[in-house]
């Protein structure tokens, strides 16, 4: 055998190396080859996979077309955008006009750092509907609406349909719109693993309709098509305090849907919704998606959704009004079960009673597999918390419910068995928020801690975040605040997974910058906001809660929270680099603030809800809501000006101006640096949210250091508005080691509290809520902003404000006293961003990684030195001030 040299194989190496250099992550409307993509001018999005030091991009082609072949080949008859002297990576599609139902295929080819071209694999796009008018298919319900009393009727319907298959399929796509929620079913298959679909919205404002690929679900000859509608927030039987069940869209539900088949000779057939569907009533004899769902497997139609089954019984379908004229595709994560939970612990209190504890909490759904008589009825009552005497106690998630009768318990499923072997059953339209499930019957059975499972569900969102250090508190606070955000996202962001349900606007304000370092966020960010834009009022007044039915226009419509109509665009341009939200949001914006205006001629805001839930320091409305005016309020500004509104940039920058000169003057003491009272919430929103006199801005935060330390022993006391700045207000003025010293606090009030003393798995919504009895949640996010600090303080990875999306960042980690080492990676838009540091000895040593087609400027914590510097190669590299980094892995010493 010939011996291969060493320099052969290095040379083999570097050339496996150099054909791994590509963009890859392809992206389309931030999806992976997503399906019904309605708008005009898509957004592509890639990262580069290059580990070369300094790599970077310098230009870029996108090709687009419907013949793979032919892309492949580097030909798009859709789109060539030629070559682009650019670094950019987020690109509107700017070809011919995208036809509906159409599979567009791309790729992008980039010049490398050394012009060198790469090219990408071939992803594609498919198109949906494109427009309304494209809808073949009618609005079709059952009858049980034409008595009027439709809204009441209990049982959820079934819908069928039978049709022929003749010739070979190419593909066949299923959209389908509902008003309510759907199952759909081919030849018995459920189509997808969505669950709630279609998410929630103003139903007679818009409606969101799903693409589903069902070509291999169809066969030739006979085929059936099966649809099982629930009622959601569409139809919401259960009575609260929030009025849904007075909503002026509820109807009995309804859908329309459209399977259109493409054959291999080109022809296209659609089998449409209409009034040759039949209908019948279901085994779901009652589903609320705000307190439970009932089934009596007694009533089960085997088959029901197959070919061949008997439906000479069942009634025809009837037509309906579409809800609205408004119907576009849902482009977004769906709701998924995401993950299994197992039973942790499991006690028989007699044989018609049983506890499972999951061992942790959680939004979702719980599983029961029993065996039984027939007829004999068990209720699975979910709760929170367990008491010492073995009873679940829902009184703290149901204080909200207003009940008219006994036939609807707050979170409680009732199951029938059928008798007729193992029963199983899993709610579908419903879910919940708990830890421990209660399951009792009205005759003996045998259960087992097998015979019961949790499923965590949640929007799917990907994580893109990870934080871990030394501290094991700090790693449970990270893990509980992210349980709490993702049980909180089912397509709209909620303040808890059980008592409301509800969109508080600032729950969500708060959450975001949690949300966005953890998550891939920005679709379900987009969707809620077009929600904001279905509320607003013509006079630009928003609700506090969306999507709403009516409630919250009159109450806490302010900028501390409904000021999410500008926080939550701005944050997703500055994670993203991308400006589409924060532009289709705009106007939005302006009516919003002059609908404020027009209410605060003085520069000075009443209209807010305030610092929610304090620990005990009480701060004046007036004060937090000013400074939440005035953050919306220079967003506005700051968007003016990048939109090149010049007369409105004017006119909001010299708003902005008011509202902080007023502030100042009614609120800050110069002579002593304190505003108001001084107390945590105060010192901290005006230092964060540039309030603070540039002059004063050392002298404040020494004085809110001096605050924390002397007057709160180094614990927390604020609430909501506090808990979102007196950690950044710490850090970023030099006290990281003090931010660091109240995070990681263990006893009352702490966040740290929380997780030591009671063992949480999620954040709670008051901090007297540990061991108390109240109506207070277990499973609220508003809380979480500590978990966003990790990535900000401990790992300093930072946006860049001149250069949105990562594009340039800063790296300015706190090497903080008693934390041992800190490992914080961020998936940034354009890659990998890694920031671990750990003690050795007398030194730290610092791991960076800063991904390809980017830079960041390295802020060293005062008191360390850079001693030594190299690649993660092995190669010393020389750093000088100002630490401009490239593209590469470093590891430093200091």
């Amino acid at each position: 055998m010939k011996k291969i040299s060493l320099s052969a194989v290095l040379l083999l190496l570097s050339m496996a190396l150099f054909s791994q250099i590509k963009p890859e992550k392809l992206r389309c409307e931030y999806l992976t080859a997503p399906l019904g993509v309605d708008v005009p001018n898509p957004r592509l999005t890639w990262q580069l996979h290059d580990d070369r030091y300094g790599a970077l991009q310098k230009s870029y082609r996108i090709v687009v077309g419907t013949d793979s072949a032919q892309v492949a080949s580097g030909r798009g008859e859709s789109w060539d955008s030629g070559e682009i002297v650019s670094d950019e990576m987020l690109v509107a599609y700017d070809g011919k006009n995208l036809e509906p139902f159409t599979r567009y295929y791309w790729k992008v080819v980039i010049g490398d750092m050394n012009g060198e071209p790469r090219n990408s694999d071939i992803t594609f796009f498919e198109t949906g509907m494109m427009r309304m008018t494209n809808w073949k298919g009618n609005w079709i319900s059952d009858g049980e609406h034409l008595d009027g009393n439709g809204i009441n009727v209990k049982q959820a319907p079934y819908f069928r349909k039978e049709f022929p298959v003749g010739k070979k399929i190419r593909s066949a796509r299923a959209y389908i719109a509902a008003a309510g929620l759907y199952e759909l079913y081919i030849n018995g298959l459920r189509i997808g693993d969505h669950i709630l679909d279609p998410m929630y919205t103003h139903f007679d404002r818009r409606n969101l309709y799903v693409t589903y690929d069902v070509t291999d679900a169809l066969k030739n000859g006979s085929n059936a098509i099966g649809v099982l509608l629930g009622n959601g927030w569409y139809n919401l039987q259960s009575t609260a305090v929030w009025y849904f069940h007075r909503a002026p869209w509820r109807d009995r539900p309804t859908f329309c849907l459209d399977l259109r088949i493409t054959y291999d000779d080109g022809s296209v057939e659609t089998i449409k919704s209409d009034t040759d569907w039949k209908t019948a009533l279901s085994p779901l004899i009652f589903n609320s998606i705000y307190t439970g769902e009932h089934y009596d497997a007694r009533l089960e139609l085997p088959g029901w959704n197959t070919v061949g089954f008997d439906d000479s019984k069942w009634n025809n379908a009837l037509y309906r009004l579409a809800p609205s004229q408004n119907i576009v595709s849902q482009q977004l994560p769906p709701i998924r079960r995401v993950e299994e939970v197992p039973v942790m612990n499991f006690k028989k209190i007699d044989n018609q009673r049983y506890i499972f504890d999951l061992g942790r909490n959680i939004s979702g759904v719980s599983r029961l597999r029993v065996k039984g008589e027939a007829g004999t009825t068990l209720r699975l009552v979910h709760s929170e918390i367990l008491r010492p005497n073995d009873s679940v106690d829902i009184r703290n998630i149901a204080a909200h419910y207003r009940p008219t009768d006994d036939s609807d318990p707050f979170s409680t499923d009732i199951f029938i068995l059928s008798g007729k072997g193992e029963d199983e059953f899993m709610p579908r339209f419903n879910y919940k928020g708990f830890q421990y499930v209660e399951v009792t019957s009205d005759k003996p059975v045998e259960l087992t801690a097998s015979s019961l499972t949790g499923w965590f569900m949640h929007s799917d969102l990907q994580p893109v975040g990870h934080v871990e250090t030394s501290n094991p508190t700090i790693n449970k606070l990270w893990y509980a605040a992210n349980n709490s955000y993702l049980s909180n996202f089912f397509g709209y962001p909620t303040d808890c997974p059980h008592r409301e349900k509800n969109g508080w606007t600032g729950d969500a304000n708060y959450a975001v910058d949690l949300g966005l370092y953890n998550f891939d966020g920005i679709t379900v960010y987009e969707k809620w906001l077009a929600d904001h834009r279905d509320e607003q009022q013509p006079n630009g007044l928003l609700p506090n809660i969306i999507p709403t039915s009516g409630w919250g226009l009159d109450w806490a419509t302010g900028p501390d929270w409904t000021g999410s109509v500008a926080i939550i665009p701005w944050a997703v341009y500055e994670f993203y680099g991308d400006s589409r939200l924060l532009h289709d949001m705009y106007d939005n914006i302006r009516r919003y603030v002059d609908w404020i205006t027009e209410r605060s001629p003085d520069g000075l805001c009443n209209l807010g809800l305030g610092d929610w839930v304090p620990v005990k320091s009480r701060t004046p409305q007036q004060y937090t809501t000013t400074v939440y005016y005035y953050r919306v309020v220079s967003i506005l500004a700051k968007a003016a000006e990048m939109f090149d509104k010049r007369d409105d940039f004017v006119r909001y920058a010299a708003l902005a101006r008011k509202i902080r000169d007023a502030f100042n003057k009614k609120y800050f003491n110069a002579e002593t640096a304190i505003y108001a009272e001084g107390n945590q919430t105060e010192m901290s929103t005006a230092l964060l949210w540039g309030l603070v006199p540039d002059e004063a801005k050392q002298k404040v935060a020494d004085n809110l250091a001096k605050r924390v330390i002397e007057n709160d022993n180094s614990h927390l006391d604020v609430g909501l508005l506090g808990s979102k700045s007196i950690f950044h207000a710490l850090s970023e003025n030099g006290y990281a080691d003090l931010a660091y010293k109240v995070a990681a606090q263990e006893t009352f009030p702490s966040l740290g509290y929380m997780i030591v003393k009671d063992n949480a798995t999620t954040l709670y919504e008051d901090w007297y809520a540990i061991g108390e009895q109240s109506e207070s949640s277990l499973n609220h996010i508003m809380f979480g902003e500590v978990n966003a600090w990790f990535y900000k303080a401990l790992g300093g990875i930072r946006i860049d404000a001149a250069h949105a999306g990562f594009k340039h960042f800063i790296l300015q980690p706190h090497f903080v006293k008693g934390l041992n080492f800190a490992k914080i990676s961020y998936d940034s838009p354009r890659g990998m961003i890694i920031s671990d540091w750990e003690r050795k000895k007398n030194n730290v040593i610092y791991r960076i990684t800063v991904p390809a087609n980017t830079s960041a400027t390295l802020l060293i914590p005062n008191g360390f030195k850079l001693k030594r510097s190299r690649l993660s190669t092995g190669e010393k590299i020389t750093l000088e001030q100002p630490y401009i980094l490239k593209a590469g892995s470093y590891v430093l010493e200091f």
